[in-house]
């Protein structure tokens, strides 16, 4: 009884996953026929079957980028970066994006090390540093192996210097790892999503407004109490914001 439901469940997700690929020809098809808000919906059925790619992101963004819709096009091309940081397309896009947007904020000056983590360390997701961190253990693995059964002195020195390597190597990228993780579930980037909201200095409709964000702006969500979200914007303002107002952009 179980097999039959395995191969039952095997067979359900091959026809699932045919009927995304479809999808997503189609909603292709309706993109390149300049028919955008059509390709948006067949998009957002196969996000709806719990299937997601920075290719499906991608694509989202760009249609309601095409439709002049700031707050929806930065917030998927945002969720193509998440799961593919290496997504040029995405990127080049993002920038156009972001040109649309009213708010011009500056960000504060970083320090020798958090560029570093931006400009090398993050270009790649902590599940793609997982599969580094994979890679490294099997060729520490095999060249360990080596260098015990090696019999010719040079080639066991050879294969314990390269292993030993390897193991550093792994304990990095495993560090590395652990820490783009927790840079990912604790920094929770949000887009605003409305036209125009106002900013508080307190979660309170009579509390004093600090300033004002309009759609497709960037804030990292500090903390959150009923139906108000702490913000933080990248110059270091700090404000409260109706939850409804922004849209968090999830991990998955």
């Amino acid at each position: 009884m179980k097999k039959v439901l395995f191969l039952l469940l095997i067979i359900a997700n091959t026809i699932s996953a045919q009927n995304a690929d479809e999808l997503f020809s189609s909603a292709n098809d309706l993109y390149k026929n300049q028919n955008f808000e059509k390709a948006i919906e067949l998009y957002k059925k196969i996000k709806s079957k719990g299937l997601h790619s920075s290719e499906l992101y991608y694509n989202l963004g760009s249609s309601y980028y095409k439709l002049n819709k700031v707050g929806p096009s930065i917030y998927y091309l945002e969720k193509a970066l998440k799961i593919n940081p290496l997504n040029e397309d995405a990127a080049n896009n993002l920038i156009f994006a972001k040109r649309l947007a009213l708010d011009k904020i500056e960000e504060l000056p970083k320090t020798v090390l958090q560029k570093f983590n931006i400009n090398y360390l993050q270009q790649l997701s902590y599940n793609q540093w997982a599969v580094v961190v994979v890679a490294f253990s099997i060729l520490g693995s095999v060249l360990f192996l080596l260098f015990y059964f090696a019999d010719v002195p040079s080639r066991k020195r050879f294969y314990f210097v390269t292993s030993s390597v390897s193991f550093i190597l792994l304990i990095i990228s495993l560090l590395i790892t652990f820490n783009q993780y927790s840079i990912s579930k604790n920094n929770k980037e949000a887009i605003v999503f409305a036209e125009e909201t106002e900013v508080r200095n307190a979660p309170t409709f009579n509390s004093e407004d600090v300033f004002i964000l309009h759609e497709g702006t960037k804030v990292l969500v500090l903390d959150g109490i009923d139906n108000w979200k702490k913000i933080k914007l990248a110059d270091g303002k700090i404000g409260w914001i109706i939850a409804e107002d922004i849209k968090v952009i999830s991990n998955f």
